[in-house]
């Protein structure tokens, strides 16, 4: 039997463990995957994608979420208010992602299954783009309705096929113009949202971060040039040279 890149969307994923509320909208809940034993395990947040639309939701990403949990890790597969939900968009999507991730925090103190030093996030396509964004949530600047204190530490954070840049996204319509409604109007409109939302705007995080991209994308493409995602390195590359190379010549000296 042929399958095709949308069957994903319509297979039914594995039942999550665990159901739990975050907060009052009906978006706002998080599955969650416990491997076998006392721990303590790995802890993973997942973040859907679907470039930020209600049209898409959690359930393709439990497939993932089960394999990784076989693999004893926990799993947190994160729904959030998207573009056409009651409070989706700017700066509700990005709310919700960060109250979700403090929710879950809270909770790892508590649960001793949850390993706190092993922490990550992991999103596909616009949850890509969230995931980056969440290990550098505490660099949005004062003033930003984005801006709060995170409640514990992600060590890490993996993009597969994000969108890294929403300024070139825009310049390149993805999705159609899909930033524009999930920013609720241009970089030239709204330069204060794409500064605070943006994962390139917020570097260096500290955090580390792995970007896996297919070079056949053609919905976030990556062959055009230069791409989002290729600036996005030489972003990243830059300030690692600066700290490390710099630093190890500060020693030396």
């Amino acid at each position: 039997m042929t399958m095709t890149q949308k069957d994903i969307l319509t297979r039914i994923p594995p039942r999550a463990d665990q159901r739990v509320n975050y907060g009052t909208s009906p978006q706002n809940f998080v599955d969650f995957r416990f491997p076998k034993g006392t721990g303590p395990f790995p802890v993973l947040l997942v973040i859907h994608g679907g470039f930020w639309s209600s049209a898409y939701d959690l359930a393709h990403m439990g497939h993932l979420c089960a394999a990784l949990t076989s693999k004893d890790v926990i799993t947190c597969n994160l729904e959030y208010g998207r573009i056409g939900d009651s409070g989706g968009g700017w700066p509700g999507t990005f709310r919700d992602i960060a109250a979700a991730t403090d929710f879950i925090f809270d909770r790892m103190s508590e649960d001793p299954r949850f390993d706190l030093g092993k922490t990550a996030a992991l999103g596909f396509s616009a949850g890509g783009h969230l995931a980056l964004w969440l290990s550098g949530r505490h660099k949005v600047g004062k003033g930003s309705p984005l801006r709060s204190r995170p409640k514990g530490i992600l060590r890490s954070a993996i993009s597969l096929a994000g969108v890294t840049d929403l300024r070139a996204a825009w310049r390149l319509r993805l999705g159609d113009g899909m930033v524009k409604e999930l920013m609720g109007g241009t970089p030239e409109e709204f330069p204060e949202r794409y500064d605070a939302s943006s994962p390139i705007e917020l570097l260096p995080t500290g955090v580390t971060q792995v970007l896996i991209h297919g070079a056949a994308d053609e919905i976030v493409p990556s062959t055009r040039n230069p791409t989002p995602g290729q600036q996005y390195l030489v972003q990243l590359c830059s300030f690692w040279v600066r700290g490390n190379i710099g630093l190890s010549s500060r020693k030396l000296l």
